[in-house]
């Protein structure tokens, strides 16, 4: 009778996920694809596909529009992105990620008595890179010129109707935004009004970006002029920005509001094209990028839960939520430890990671009966032959998450009897947003971004109209932590920032990124598996009920050690949960609580071979869409 009511609940359950309603229609095209985190944003892509141009253009021409836009981002941030190249079919990846500036040492920010980097401000910025990753990917695999691809942004600047949540987030960081001149004047064209931010529909001009990016386009056309190549033209933009006038500018105002950032810094910096990380979870390789990102987590995630049967489990069962967490659990325990810039030693265990015969060790560790708070880091070494160096850093690290450090301690006495920060505040660092961007075209190339860095309130470096980047925050200040992302000029920090790709058959079966900081791989875990392993389309699987996991250290926000903690057992789920399953979950240690949101804006592209067309999908929250053909 037991094994005829589950299996009646299993099909159920498998019923309704493949019967549900979405609230937003899927996408559909055979020509091409293109979404991203603003409706305008998405228009600039289809103007370029609709010029001719190819999936790399569009994607350039939507990551211009939303820095444009301040779609959590600015022109001042990071860019990841994950290209498939039909012609090599193979996938690269683009590391567009700015570096610590010279003077950005351990040192100097305990001296400031900080425990991480700040959050906001001119001290919080990397080397500005997305400018740098736009020209390389453009140069390296576009057909159009920067002009025609800078053309829709070029015109936002111009004035464009800004939207509620963009024109709220000034409104609400004003204080802030206040203390730097450069960013009121943008910001805050109402001063001295009850309301100084724009208003939802006005039309909002930034005429210093526009001057910049005119700059940019009128270098490129001098060397077209000059009978020079369309990639030589292309990086005499690049290099005005990062040697040329613009550049001077730029580390004029970081300057002169206590920024850190050279013009030495610029000109050394430079985007890189590199191999992608990359697992085969049965039969569908996963592509993500490098260990200074946040990506491989899902990989490891996948190599472990290929050690059970999910689908048996059943969607979102209490068996599922709790194989889901403990894997989680391991893998960021993992991220929190080990990863870091491989430009720099020591040198990140990867292969060890993301060995088969790890996840299996890792599995058989997954207590099915009740959450483990205290998963720490696992040990890889072993499984690249190697001996680890840093053992006994993970078994002192338990001093950071331990209540009752006395002074004289690894960590400073200040920093834990500083009170924890909100909850309220917590969540709003775990799901910090960024945006994402999804393209594909006819002619196979696919591309997935996931950008960000210079969010509001942002500090606008001088007169260039360029928002600085806050990504610094995210390297640690002790080796303690983890030794592989200790902060020293000219190192990249590890980010969240993490753009997806999947092939099936040698062919492409999914792009697919979010915004949400430290959740951005708990949910594109999910919404893979949604696919993968419960037959959801892909809207289905972008608009479907995630967790969210908080046993793991926060990468933005907060300069303290008690900001940044672990928060064991803390597990969010949809409102819509059943009570059985909350109830079962509280028995297994876990505190729960519930929101209608569980995921950020997911974006995701499907290749429906059968049928030679795309599917587009996108969250049921936030304002991220997109247009196909």
């Amino acid at each position: 009778m037991k094994k005829f009511a589950f299996s009646l609940l299993f099909f159920i359950c498998v019923f309704y996920v493949n019967a549900q309603q979405t609230q937003k229609p899927p996408l559909h095209g055979k020509n091409w694809m293109a979404i991203t985190g603003k409706p305008l944003a998405a228009t600039a892509g289809s103007m370029i596909f609709q010029q001719g141009g190819n999936a790399v253009d569009a994607a350039c021409a939507m990551l211009a529009a939303t820095c444009t836009m301040w779609d959590v981002l600015s022109w001042g941030g990071e860019t990841q992105a994950l290209i498939y190249n039909p012609k090599t079919k193979k996938v690269i990846a683009i590391n567009a990620l700015g570096v610590a500036p010279t003077g950005a040492t351990v040192d100097f920010f305990k001296s400031m008595g900080y425990s991480f980097p700040p959050q906001y401000g001119p001290l919080a910025a990397v080397t500005p890179g997305t400018v740098g990753g736009l020209c390389l990917m453009l140069a390296e695999y576009g057909t159009m010129s920067l002009e025609q691809v800078l053309k829709p942004a070029m015109e936002l600047a111009a004035g464009y109707p800004i939207d509620a949540q963009t024109a709220n987030a000034m409104e609400r960081g004003k204080t802030m935004i206040k203390e730097w001149p450069y960013s009121k004047k943008v910001f805050l064209p109402h001063a001295g009004e009850k309301r100084e931010a724009p208003v939802a529909g006005e039309i909002f001009i930034q005429k210093e970006l526009l001057a910049t990016l005119t700059k940019m386009v009128e270098s490129e056309r001098e060397m077209l002029k000059k009978k020079k190549s369309r990639k030589e033209a292309i990086m005499a933009a690049n290099d005005r920005f990062y040697k040329g006038d613009i550049a001077k500018e730029f580390v004029r105002g970081s300057k002169e509001q206590g920024g850190l950032i050279t013009m030495d810094d610029l000109a050394k910096w430079k985007p890189i094209i590199e191999e992608p990380l990359s697992v085969n979870y049965k039969g569908i390789d996963v592509y993500k990028m490098q260990q200074w990102t946040q990506g491989p987590t899902m990989l490891q995630s996948l190599n472990i839960l290929e050690n059970f049967d999910l689908k048996k489990m059943g969607y979102n069962s209490t068996k599922y939520i709790h194989t889901l967490y403990q894997t989680m659990s391991m893998t960021f325990a993992d991220r929190d430890f080990y990863y870091g810039d491989p430009y720099f030693a020591p040198e990140e265990p990867m292969k060890g990671l993301l060995s088969k015969e790890y996840a299996k060790q890792r599995a058989a560790m997954i207590n099915p009966d009740i959450n483990d708070a205290n998963i720490g880091p696992g040990d890889p070494y072993p499984f690249e032959g190697k001996i680890n160096p840093y053992l006994n850093l993970i078994n002192e690290r338990k001093v950071y998450t331990d209540s009752s450090i006395k002074q004289g301690s690894a960590t400073p006495d200040h920093d834990v009897q500083n009170v924890a920060m909100s909850n309220e505040q917590y969540m709003q660092n775990l799901w910090m947003g960024t945006t994402s961007v999804e393209a594909a075209d006819k002619d196979g190339w696919v591309v997935s971004i996931t950008p960000s860095g210079g969010w509001i309130p942002a500090c606008i470096a001088g007169e260039t109209g360029i928002g600085m980047s806050q990504r610094l925050q995210s390297f640690v200040l002790d080796k303690g932590l983890d030794p592989y992302n200790v902060i020293e000029p000219g190192k990249r920090p590890r980010v969240t920032l993490t753009p997806s790709l999947a092939l099936k058959d040698g062919k492409p079966f999914l792009s697919f990124a979010v915004q949400g900081g430290d959740t951005q791989d708990q949910n594109l875990l999910q919404f893979f598996l949604n696919m993968v392993e419960f037959g959801m389309t892909v809207q289905q699987a972008c608009e479907a009920a995630n967790i969210n996991s908080n046993q793991l250290w926060l990468s933005l926000g907060g300069t303290k050690i008690n900001d940044r903690k672990p928060r064991a057992g803390n597990l969010l789920l949809h409102d819509k949960t059943p009570q059985a399953v909350r109830d079962e979950l509280k028995k297994m240690g876990y505190k729960l609580s519930f929101d209608d949101r569980t995921s950020g804006p997911i974006n995701a592209i499907y290749f429906d071979w059968k049928n030679g067309s795309f599917w587009g999908g996108s969250s049921n929250h936030g304002e991220d869409y997109g247009i196909g053909w």
